[in-house]
């Protein structure tokens, strides 16, 4: 029976990464490839759903389909509900221009929508492919190291020799270097990115103020001294696994808290 892999992204429809990896994952063998993907680019639009106004399929291709101005969780939402009888077997959200680690993760629309699929109960996994130099990295190395993890990650889940819990999903991301000068896969922690503020003031002719929130370089702290992080091991060109997972309790703190029940 041939498996059923849902994929989206949040650079929009007409991404290279998105185009990329759908061509990549279609050359599997008996797979049913379906794509989602949102209109425009949705970058760091984290974890959303829309409320307030209906929402289109368009189909563009066979299925493919963009939603019209629809978040990547939406993709995955309502993908589920209208265009299967039956859940998928894997969700793939990606291939994502630029990084998605360390606190980034809770930005990120490329993850948000892994992490709506594990709320649909379906294997989720994220991939990124993060860029140096204002993304010229792109045009020497492309997405080629990226399409090969994706494709070797989802074997891996649709044979069931990579099992993830309910509600854990798989962030990766992969070093912009050539594959022939990678070192392989690293299971990692999350990392704790250092943040600024890069936000820049503008005036539109008629002396009106706005602002464009910038990127932040990639800057962290060490977390561990046992494991590496993801910021780590993509500074040391290996391909970043992380699993993460949606329980947010920081259950160090609840037996302090208890002094709020008494």
């Amino acid at each position: 029976m041939r498996k059923e892999i849902l994929i989206t992204n949040d650079d929009g429809f007409e991404s290279e990464g998105l185009i990329r990896l759908v061509d990549a994952i279609r050359k599997l063998e008996n797979v049913n490839v379906t794509v989602v993907a949102p209109t425009t680019e949705k970058s760091a639009c984290g974890h959303s759903l829309t409320l307030t106004r209906p929402l289109r399929f368009v189909e563009i291709d066979d299925n493919f389909f963009k939603l019209d101005d629809g978040t990547p969780s939406d993709c995955i939402y309502l993908a589920v509900y209208a265009l299967y009888k039956k859940k998928p077997d894997l969700i793939i959200s990606g291939i994502n221009k630029g990084s998605n680690m360390g606190e980034d993760i809770t930005y990120s629309g490329t993850a948000s929508a892994a992490m709506e699929g594990v709320l649909q109960d379906i294997p989720s996994f994220a991939i990124s492919q993060v860029c140096s130099n204002n993304y010229e990295s792109l045009k020497i190395h492309g997405y080629d190291l990226a399409c090969e993890v994706a494709c070797d990650i989802a074997q891996k889940i649709l044979n069931h020799k990579l099992v993830m819990p309910k509600r854990k999903f798989l962030n990766i991301n992969i070093p912009p270097i050539k594959k022939r000068d990678s070192k392989g896969y690293k299971i990692t922690e999350a990392g704790y990115r250092v943040y600024g503020n890069d936000a820049h003031i503008y005036r539109n002719p008629r002396g009106e103020e706005y602002y464009w929130i910038g990127i932040h370089p990639l800057q962290w702290k060490k977390r561990s001294l046992d494991i590496m992080c993801d910021l780590e091991a993509v500074e040391n060109n290996y391909i970043s696994i992380t699993p993460i997972e949606l329980n947010l309790t920081s259950y160090e703190e609840m037996e302090q808290l208890k002094i709020l029940e008494r």
